[in-house]
């Protein structure tokens, strides 16, 4: 009877696991930061690959673009700045974040952070329209419910290609996915299908995968043969409408001092089939 009880419990928590991972990890962690370092986008048009990050409050978009950083340097970063207790977006302004590839020079992709969606308040779901078609500047600060105009300061008039985003990214934390509200979604569904009318690629990471499952928690390697987060990915591809193979597991770097493969592997996963899907996208303009 004790032992049933524990069982079930521990499986309600999302401690159950598949006898084999339900996705491969096709290439190695060096393989995959080959690719990356290597990388230059092709279309002489575009000298940086623009990758926007949306999502609800707290989904941890700030803390992925520190953990790639950390995983790029090789040691864990915290340029920008996060919150772990607020309920409201602790990012107040839309941002461009650049990775140093060297002392000299930097990767040849910007990542924007943009304040979290709320259920009343939060980001503008058409300022991130705006902000796809690039006519949002670095540094605008947005103000809830008043949608940027023409004849404001942060408005950008006449975006360059590489002014626009490349590819939008979807971020949510997987042991919240079931807990989202209606209004939320609905503002993300409303930015998928604006970036789809524009046929930018949407991908999407579901983060905090450690907090979500306890066998994620004993071990990341695990992340790939747990069945409570493969049926988060599920109902998240079918709450947004993204494609199950475009959504990716991730735990970002936290409570850790150093890096570690195991940590890295999935987030480099993820990087690299950004700037592939990026990369297919300017490359058929």
């Amino acid at each position: 009877m004790h032992i049933y009880m524990y069982i079930s419990y521990f499986t309600a928590m999302g401690g159950a696991s598949f006898s084999q991972p339900w996705r491969s990890m096709p290439w190695t962690n060096e393989e995959n930061l080959n690719f990356i370092k290597s990388y230059k986008p092709q279309n002489n048009d575009v000298e940086n690959l623009r990758i926007l990050l949306h999502g609800p409050v707290g989904a941890g978009k700030s803390s992925f673009i520190n953990s790639l950083e950390s995983v790029l340097l090789g040691r864990v970063t915290g340029r920008v700045m996060t919150d772990t207790i607020s309920a409201n977006s602790f990012t107040k302004k839309y941002k461009a974040f650049k990775i140093h590839k060297d002392p000299e020079s930097f990767y040849p992709f910007i990542f924007n952070d943009t304040m979290g969606f709320e259920q009343r308040n939060g980001m503008n779901v058409e300022d991130i329209k705006l902000a796809l078609m690039g006519h949002v500047t670095e540094g605008y600060k947005p103000i809830p419910g008043v949608q940027l105009k023409e004849s404001d300061q942060g408005y950008n008039s006449c975006p360059s290609l590489d002014d626009k985003v490349h590819a939008l990214v979807c971020v949510m934390p997987a042991d919240l996915v079931s807990l989202i509200s209606d209004e939320v979604v609905k503002k993300m569904r409303d930015v998928r299908l604006a970036a789809s009318d524009m046929g930018i690629p949407q991908l999407a990471i579901l983060t905090k995968v450690d907090e979500a499952c306890p066998e994620v928690k004993n071990n990341i390697k695990n992340v790939y043969e747990s069945i409570y987060l493969k049926e988060q990915v599920d109902k998240f591809s079918l709450m947004l409408g993204i494609p199950q193979n475009c959504i990716f597991l991730v735990k970002n770097y936290e409570s850790e001092l150093q890096t570690n493969e195991d940590i890295n592997g999935p987030i480099l996963i993820a990087l690299r089939q950004m700037i592939v899907y990026g990369e297919d996208f300017i490359n058929n303009l």
